[in-house]
Formats: C-alpha cells, structure tokens, sequence
C-alpha cells in the first residue's frame, strides 16, 4: 500500500516534463513506471536518481546490460524491495533472461542469503587470504 500518491498533472512541471521525456527518449517508449511517477514528487530527487540510473544502468560499460538487470534483482531480493524485483525481472527479461538462468539467479540468492547469515551468526573471521588490506 502506498504512502502517498503522485500529483495528477507530473508534468505541468517543466523539470519532471524534461526527465520524462529523457526517460521517453533513452528507452524508446511512452511509458513512465510508478518509480518515476512516484518521485516526481521532489524534481531535484527525480533528476538526481534518473541522471545516476542513467550512468550506472545504463551507460555501456564492461558488465553488459543483462548482468546489471540480474545484480539489481539479488540486490533488490536482499532489500525486500517488492516493485525493484518485479521491474528489474521484467528488464532482465526483455534483454533476454531465459527461465534457466532466472532459476540459477534465485538459486544463487537464496545459497547467498543462507551461506551469509551462517557467517554473521557464527562471526566467522575472514581469511588473511580474503583481505585486500593484508595482501602484498
């Protein structure tokens, strides 16, 4: 359930016009998902968010962008962030996440989750080998 509703009329403002029509542009698409709508409440937060998820998400790097869509659902899993799951999965999908791969995605979530909370229960010292700062 929601904490607050977006205004009807997002647009009458000319900075959430000009992310929207960012957004229109960068994805190829009319459509504005809740996240956005949702923000626009606070332009300045709208345009932060929007210009970050354009420079780590989407902009061409090493990791390629069906590998991104798949870390931002474990992490979205490890936050219990509903909506974050549901539309990172949709993207994940439609830059071709097959039914194989999204069962070894959740069952490496789930072997995560349960391997790294028998580590903090148990406080289990890291390995010298494992620290960066111990290393030559």
């Amino acid at each position: 359930m929601t904490t607050m509703l977006p205004r009807p009329d997002l647009e009458s403002d000319a900075r959430v016009k000009a992310v929207f029509d960012d957004i229109r542009a960068t994805r190829n698409t009319d459509f504005i998902n809740n996240m956005w709508r949702w923000l626009a409440f606070d332009p300045a937060l709208l345009e932060r968010t929007w210009t970050e998820v354009k420079a780590v998400i989407g902009k061409p790097s090493s990791i390629d962008p069906l590998t991104k869509e798949m870390i931002y659902i474990a992490v979205s899993v490890a936050n219990n962030c509903t909506y974050c799951v549901h539309s990172h999965t949709a993207a994940a999908r439609a830059k071709g996440l097959t039914g194989e791969q999204y069962g070894e995605l959740l069952a490496i979530i789930g072997l995560a989750g349960k391997t790294n909370q028998l580590a903090t229960a148990m406080q289990i010292p890291v390995d010298p080998a494992f620290d960066a700062s111990q290393q030559g």
